[in-house]
């Protein structure tokens, strides 16, 4: 059986480039039978994650890999950083494909990423030949002589290269589908210097079918319509993931360029499990393990927290939940978190812990929430299980007008070098998608108008003729549905990498060694380039600091409350809503109250009547129903160690759950 891998895929996470997802390339490589697929992305190992999930999901072996595209002169770039509508200058040199071999080669790919990129203008990577040399022990190199510009001599680059590289170098090369397909060319040059030739189809779709879509892609980079696009667009569907018999043939006169393709992932033995995560040592105490030093500041915590005594259900609570965490080695997380705390506290900056970390009793001891747990019942299931074999989240709100205090803390405590915020990528939405399709299709601004504000909704199924009819549109005309069937498809697309509003990773080493880092937008922030979902793939922990306005208003009316009263009040003593309080909530009144302050909330509280803090929780899972999706709380059946009992929380939200649910 013929076998063959694809190792230069470029996925959707080259923005505007790549016109398929890295989970596409491969399903698309696994119903081939291809033997190994890499993604060759632009100077980022973004999506790299993703491909591999979905690669062990599958059965099919991903293979590491970056394209980097290198440039001339860096003074040239530093003296003239963007272009005259304000964007990145595109590099001016060539191109090299990069395969880590090792986990130490994987290391020095993301140091060199991180490299070029912290030395750009965010979006912009600039690297030279002599940083890949000084990055490249380790690291399998193939030349692309196609991207040589203007000025550079193939023979005295190649030259250069394989005098740096050595055996580690290979001449990658694809069909053009142009009359002199060029293969020929860079097989002759490969032969002159003796470098082994790599054939590749050059995929930047998964399937010919997102060639439109490929299409819109570059007219929404260049800035132009499908009608005016002319040369910029693709001249054929020929580039995508194809069979191994079909590549065979395309390489009859070259067969070694296939089994090459083999060569480099057999070298290539990285893997990203190898990926090990190391919490900073600055937590840990000299003589105790990171778990002593957990069990005795929980201890300290509580006999603080409990001056007359420790309750014994609190006592019992604090026991289980240490030998879980001692169980799944969270301890050093946790630290973090306290380490954190610690410092806003003695700062006198206002935070609280939410979310599903108020359902710990050792988070109330550590001061990182304020929910007791002799006056609250807790399911501290709903925060760590070992059943559900996920890390705690941990989200630690501070005063806004303040959190900035935090951040820089971070970064001085573990240097820059191992603190960096995770990245949210930021996707084309519905109407966004509609209206950047729309412009590429050349459709007008009433057209778009139209579209947008009427067919909300339309890109979860396909939008019917009469839909389009009663948005006041021509359901026959082409352009238009063809634009909704690419802005469907665009949908979900990444548009570009942003910072998370306040999720830390922090390394006890170099965080460059395990994720490529480059500039956020904002001066003195570095992101890495994996979002939350990734770094939970591959069980990276990250800490929440966030910024919430409501708690700048306590901490101004706690400073009422003792300036005009002498009334000295933490969060933890605030007493606990009475009967006014929740008769306040069941009549809506509940303006500027955080987590039931929207109009959503405020319409369905009068018919939930909440009478208890258990109450709210439903009451506020059932607006946002991650909770109950992720079984973490359930509006009609309350869960007693690990028991299904008590039905409904209270008779009068029984009876509304009841009407409303139908149970």
């Amino acid at each position: 059986m013929t076998a063959y891998a694809e190792l230069n895929a470029l996925s959707n996470f080259t923005f505007l480039q790549g016109a398929s997802h890295p989970q596409e390339y491969a399903l698309s490589a696994a119903a081939l039978g291809l033997s190994a697929f890499a993604l060759a992305d632009r100077n980022s190992l973004a999506g790299v994650v993703r491909a591999h999930k979905a690669a062990k999901e599958l059965g099919i072996r991903f293979v590491v890999a970056a394209r980097l595209d290198l440039v001339q002169s860096l003074q040239a770039y530093e003296a003239r950083p963007l272009d005259g509508e304000r964007r990145p200058r595109p590099p001016d040199g060539y191109s090299l494909l990069a395969y880590p071999m090792d986990r130490p080669a994987y290391a020095r790919l993301s140091q060199l990423i991180s490299l070029g990129r912290q030395r750009a203008p965010k979006g912009a990577c600039w690297l030279t030949l002599g940083d890949v040399v000084e990055y490249g022990a380790g690291i399998l190199f193939a030349f692309l002589p196609m991207t040589l510009p203007p000025g550079y001599d193939a023979d005295d680059t190649l030259g250069s290269l394989k005098d740096h590289f050595g055996d580690r170098l290979y001449v990658l090369t694809y069909p053009r589908f142009a009359g002199d397909d060029g293969i020929a060319h860079d097989a002759q040059l490969a032969a002159a210097h003796r470098v082994p030739l790599l054939a590749s189809n050059a995929p930047a779709m998964h399937v010919p079918g997102r060639k439109p879509l490929a299409d819109i892609l570059t007219c929404i980079r260049e800035r132009t319509t499908i009608d005016t696009a002319g040369y910029s667009l693709a001249a054929h569907a020929e580039r995508h993931m194809k069979a191994p018999a079909e590549m065979v043939r395309l390489f009859h006169e070259y067969p070694q360029a296939i089994a090459n393709s083999l060569e480099v992932p057999a070298r290539c033995t990285f893997s990203l499990d190898e990926l090990r995560y190391e919490y900073p040592a600055e937590i840990l105490v000299p003589g105790e393990t990171a778990q002593q030093t957990l069990t005795r500041l929980t201890w300290e915590g509580a006999a603080r927290r409990y001056p007359e005594g420790l309750p014994d259900d609190v006592r019992q609570t604090l026991n289980k939940e240490l030998r879980l965490i001692e169980e799944l080695g969270y301890a050093p997380y946790f630290l973090t978190v306290y380490d954190t705390v610690r410092f806003a506290r003695s700062q006198e900056i206002l935070c609280q812990g939410r979310g599903s970390a108020a359902n710990s009793a050792v988070c109330y001891c550590l001061g990182v929430t304020a929910v007791d747990p002799a006056r609250v019942d807790l399911l501290f299931e709903r925060f760590v299980s070992a059943a559900r074999n996920e890390p705690p989240d941990i989200d630690v709100d501070f005063e806004h007008e303040r959190r900035e205090e935090v951040i820089q803390y971070l970064y001085q405590r573990y240097g820059r070098h191992r603190a960096g915020l995770t990245a949210t990528v930021v996707t084309f939405r519905a109407r966004g998608a509609i209206r950047e399709v729309g412009k590429a299709m050349g459709l007008s601004a009433d057209t778009l108008g139209a579209i947008a504000s009427n067919l909300w909704g339309w890109h979860d199924t396909e939008v019917s003729a009469e839909r389009v009819e009663a948005a006041g549109l021509d359901p026959s005309d082409h352009r238009i549905t063809l634009a909704l069937t690419l802005a469907r498809e665009l949908t979900g697309f990444p548009r570009h990498l942003s910072q998370h509003t306040g999720g830390f990773v922090i390394a006890r080493d170099s965080l460059e060694a395990l994720v490529p880092v480059e500039n956020a937008a904002m001066a003195d922030r570095t992101v890495i380039e994996w979002d939350k979902d990734d770094i939970d793939a591959l069980g990276i922990l990250k800490v929440d600091v966030l910024g919430l306005g409501m708690l700048t208003c306590v901490r101004k009316g706690f400073d009422l409350l003792r300036r005009h009263y002498d009334l000295v009040l933490e969060l933890a003593d605030i007493p606990e809503g009475d009967e006014p309080t929740y008769e306040m909530l069941s009549r809506a009144d509940s303006l500027g109250t955080f987590q039931v302050e929207s109009r959503a909330q405020m319409n369905f509280l009068p018919r939930m009547k909440p009478r208890s803090f258990y109450d709210l929780v439903i009451e506020v899972a059932i607006i946002r129903p991650g909770p109950i999706q992720g079984d973490m709380v359930h509006p009609y059946i309350r869960r007693r160690n690990g028991e299904e009992a008590v039905k409904f929380p209270s008779d009068a939200l029984g009876q509304v759950l009841a009407k409303t649910l139908g149970v």
